[in-house]
């Protein structure tokens, strides 16, 4: 039998050659850009990302590198950023090490407020985690960015931060108590609290300047097109190659994308580019769609990243027999940032199907039953995208509902019934999140400072159900 087997493929190995044999070296060479322009784009997908929504602070906003921009409401769809959270606050500020040096993020402690707060590489690679739920508790902290290379000493009373990029960002998200104006207003304050500047200046550090950006129409979902490359050759020419990642240099210097150089795509180049990021958003999303196993047995509710992508993000892709680039470009074609320990702050369940195993369709209608004691510290919320661009569906009144939402109707129990259509159910305009006809969508069902019961079996979600 083993004969058998390897005389079977050395027949195959020996016919193998023959249809190569037939294409001249202009078509082999054409195929061979393709194959690597698709694996640039999987391969290159954070960065890409990352360098979307630093392009659209730049070009549509007076935020700069080194401040923070922040949305001064809950968001609503003029954010286009991949699945964000419109139930708390957000503050990003990008930062930049190779000319500013060593930088600060000073975190105000949890006095009258609280926030979420992750720090990444420009490769969304977490570095660590703060604010009430984080390494400081709430106690409030000095983060200390350092540049690849560094070789001082850090000072005292900092945590450090070894970065293997120059760039980066913080997300911050400050916590609202109610989306009252009040409390929108105290949320805003506190999140104005914190700080970011050179280490350089801590004798006397510059005011942190803040840009509200809530009336931007803020788009960083990402363009499967020739442009996805364009983004990509920044991140090349500003940021040093990894170790882990040398073997692209010549990949992408097949594409015309070399450090030092500029990118020049002709119009073949750019039609090659087109096709191949159309063929990599295929390919993500048929392995987004065909899915990892559910958090909960026999539901449809699942993890928002696989197990192996999220261990190899917190120890930073270290990890010696695994490199999981397929599944980390999976998971930033449809969202961004980076966790250092999730499920300690904030944990997220992922669903694109009802309880029959139907995809999620805007233009039908849905019952989700949040059951009591939901495992939390701090709220609950649920948050409808669209299915295509990952982001919130444009034109609708809202695209949530939480439990710091005081209009809430609970259950005699403290259970919660959110309803998705079209339309709202009668007597239920509080309790439901509207979607469009046309498109698909999807949820994500966020815990803050989640507690044992959402791991121990005592608490379960279940999956949604058509209404009529």
């Amino acid at each position: 039998m083993i004969r058998t087997a390897l005389a079977a493929l050395a027949l195959i190995c020996a016919a193998a050659p023959a249809p190569a044999q037939n294409l001249s070296s202009e078509e082999l060479a054409r195929r061979a850009v393709e194959r690597r322009a698709v694996e640039a784009v999987i391969w290159g997908m954070p960065v890409v990302n990352y360098d979307l929504m630093l392009q659209e602070m730049l070009t549509k906003s007076k935020g700069k590198v080194g401040q923070f921009i922040y949305w001064g409401r809950p968001l609503d769809w003029h954010n286009q950023t991949l699945t964000p959270n419109p139930d708390t606050l957000y503050f990003m500020a990008f930062y930049n090490t190779k000319d500013a040096g060593p930088m600060v993020l000073d975190i105000p402690p949890a006095d009258g407020g609280s926030l979420n707060a992750n720090l990444v590489t420009a490769w969304q690679v977490p570095l660590e985690d703060g604010g009430m739920f984080g390494i400081d508790k709430g106690a409030g902290a000095k983060f200390l960015f350092l540049p690849p290379g560094y070789k001082g000493t850090p000072p005292a009373g900092y945590t450090p931060l070894q970065l293997d990029t120059f760039g980066g960002y913080v997300l911050l998200r400050s916590n609202m108590k109610s989306p009252s104006d009040a409390d929108v207003a105290a949320s805003v304050a506190y999140g104005k609290r914190a700080k970011l500047y050179p280490l350089s200046q801590v004798a006397n550090p510059p005011p942190t300047v803040f840009t509200d950006v809530q009336n931007i129409d803020f788009d960083s979902t990402i363009r499967y097109d020739s442009t996805f490359f364009v983004h990509l050759n920044r991140i090349v020419q500003s940021e040093p190659w990894l170790d882990r990642d040398r073997l692209m240099i010549d990949r992408l210097k097949s594409l015309g994308i070399e450090k030092g150089k500029p990118f020049k795509p002709d119009a073949q180049m750019k039609q090659i580019m087109n096709r191949a990021a159309r063929e990599a958003h295929a390919w993500l999303a048929a392995k987004y769609d065909a899915g990892w196993p559910p958090f909960y047995e026999g539901t449809h509710w699942r993890p928002a990243a696989p197990l192996e992508l999220v261990k190899s993000a917190e120890a930073s892709f270290g990890l010696p027999d695994a490199y999981p680039s397929d599944q980390r470009g999976m998971a930033y074609h449809m969202a961004f940032i980076g966790i250092k320990h999730l499920g300690v702050g904030q944990f997220y369940l992922l669903c694109l199907q009802d309880k029959d195993g139907a995809a999620l369709d805007g233009g039908k209608n849905y019952r989700l039953h949040v059951p009591p004691k939901v495992p939390i510290q701090q709220y609950w919320s649920v948050t409808a995208y669209d299915r295509q661009t990952h982001a919130l569906i444009k034109g609708v009144s809202r695209a949530s509902r939480a439990s710091n939402r005081t209009e809430i109707q609970k259950n005699a129990d403290g259970s919660v019934d959110i309803y998705f259509g079209p339309a709202a159910p009668a007597g239920k305009e509080s309790n439901w999140v509207p979607t469009k006809a046309g498109g698909g969508f999807e949820l994500l069902f966020r815990l803050y400072g989640p507690t044992p019961g959402l791991r121990d079996g005592s608490w379960k979600l279940t999956d949604m159900e058509k209404v009529q």
